[in-house]
């Protein structure tokens, strides 16, 4: 193997590695997301467990994030977009400090 091909292996599961910590990030905020509006409807326990993960689930709909914005928007009548994105942004720097730190 020759030292092109090691720095290639190595560009590769770098890429790899930093894309699946993406991943695990934008999860965990969008699961902070989903407990965070919970909390505002009113539900606790299980209730609340379940409806973070129907926030999860709604993030694979389309590219990016603007499914997460919709449904939680939709879903409490009292905010609106931007006060969720922000909300978001915010708990997205969370979660990827809670990862780095992890590791």
């Amino acid at each position: 193997m020759t030292t092109f091909d090691d720095r290639e292996n190595a560009f590769e599961n770098k890429f790899a590695h930093d894309e699946e910590m993406k991943f695990k990030a934008e999860a965990r905020a969008n699961k902070k997301l989903g407990l965070w509006a919970a909390e505002k409807l009113g539900k606790t326990g299980d209730d609340a467990e379940a409806y973070a993960r129907e926030v999860i689930v709604s993030d694979f709909e389309e590219a990016g994030h603007e499914d997460v914005v919709r449904k939680v928007t939709g879903d409490l009548n009292s905010v609106t977009a931007d006060e969720v994105r922000a909300k978001r942004a915010e708990l997205l720097a969370q979660a990827k400090n809670e990862i780095m730190n992890e590791v």
